[in-house]
């Protein structure tokens, strides 16, 4: 079966990459000779790809398969990540998709296998492979569990799983047993092939009641892309760990990585100091509070809490290792209209956050009058003592 694309087509895709699809498919009469609607769904997926995959959607070889199973695939900063989490001679990643996280996978092991059931989504794959010269993974098409027990040698140094998280109503889901496969019933056969097996979930996913439903969680990231939490990774094997280790990284659009590590006894022993704000204020990332480290993440860097509640931090010397944003504090400002105008520019913008406090970002907004923007950040919070209050500060560079 051949995927490619003619000369012709690609130059139309390359003529309309930055086009309007809705326009194009209604000027699909103007080029007879090329099949729009199907070139028009390959500018869909590139314009979806161009920022979680930029050299993928800047190949004119590639070919992509529906939006949706873009729209699903690893990004190449995370596929990276997982990528340095494995090693060895033989992977299977038995959700293969669109391929990214194989392609990864490849830099890392000396043979991968791809398994997807979905067989014109395999031989996109398949194609795309040979296009960006991988040459160690091997394309398979078939359902997941039936592919590994049919395996006469299938004993794997890592089997990978990305569990389809949409129903038959394409509503999305993320517990463990309504996912596609369902991981919790494969787990006996898994951990008989495989020494390790990572497995992605959703970020919506609780952690510890994955940890829990699993049973065998040896260590787990959180993993977030510019502070936005994008998946939860998880290291099974056949002895679990008692207390997992969690490791949290964000992933910063300059190369650099924000990465934190706790686990439950530590968050568990771990004693805040109070106080009230001080020089500088420090927001954990995404990740560090997915994953549960509330506290932890303040006493490891020699931090003082704001409120019991409020996962704000404060010091008087700056910890610019801290992982998450850093701000130094102007001034502690009521919440009041008059009193935080005063704070502001002629513009009256600001950037506006908020953490243990009542009223939303929209209803201070509709309250003050303040616009989006500028280089001011109002911090609403509750102090130490419960009093509703505004820290007006300027974000640290990173």
């Amino acid at each position: 079966m051949d995927v490619s694309l003619s000369a012709a087509a690609r130059q139309y895709v390359a003529e309309h990459l930055h086009d309007d699809p809705a326009k194009l498919a209604l000027q699909a009469r103007r080029y007879p000779n090329l099949p729009v609607p199907e070139l028009v769904r390959q500018i869909q997926a590139r314009q979806k790809a161009k920022t979680k995959l930029p050299a993928w959607a800047a190949n004119p070889d590639l070919v992509f398969p529906p939006a949706l199973s873009v729209e699903q695939a690893s990004s190449a900063r995370t596929a990276a990540f997982k990528a340095s989490l494995v090693g060895g001679t033989r992977l299977a990643d038995l959700t293969g998709g669109f391929g990214v996280d194989s392609s990864y996978f490849a830099r890392a092991v000396q043979e991968v296998h791809y398994v997807e059931r979905n067989a014109p989504l395999a031989e996109v794959v398949r194609h795309n492979l040979d296009v960006l010269g991988v040459s160690n993974v091997h394309c398979h098409v078939g359902d997941a569990a039936t592919w590994l027990r049919e395996q006469p040698d299938g004993h794997f140094d890592w089997i990978y799983l990305d569990p389809a998280r949409r129903d038959t109503a394409d509503k999305k889901i993320f517990r463990l047993a309504d996912c596609e496969p369902d991981v919790l019933r494969l787990l006996p056969l898994l951990l008989r092939k495989a020494e390790r097996v990572l497995l992605k979930t959703s970020p919506m996913l609780d952690v510890d009641q994955a940890i829990q439903e699993l049973g065998c969680v040896r260590r787990l990231w959180v993993v977030a892309v510019d502070n936005e939490c994008k998946e939860v990774l998880y290291e099974l094997g056949q002895e679990a760990a008692v207390d997992p280790e969690r490791l949290t990284v964000n992933l910063l659009r300059d190369g650099r990585e924000q990465t934190f590590r706790s686990n439950r006894t530590r968050e568990a022993k771990a004693v805040p100091r109070y106080a009230e704000p001080q020089d500088y204020i420090y927001e954990p990332n995404v990740a560090v509070l997915k994953a549960g480290s509330f506290k932890s993440v303040g006493t490891s860097f020699g931090l003082l809490k704001l409120h019991q509640h409020s996962h704000l931090y404060t010091s008087n010397q700056l910890r610019e290792d801290f992982p998450g944003r850093i701000f130094h504090c102007r001034a502690v400002a009521r919440y009041d209209k008059k009193e935080l105008l005063s704070h502001l520019g002629p513009e009256q913008r600001a950037h506006v956050t908020t953490r243990n406090f009542p009223d939303s970002v929209a209803e201070i907004r509709h309250r003050t009058g303040i616009r989006e923007g500028g280089t001011t950040y109002l911090l609403a919070t509750t102090d130490l003592t419960g009093r509703l209050i505004v820290l007006v500060c300027e974000r640290l560079a990173p």
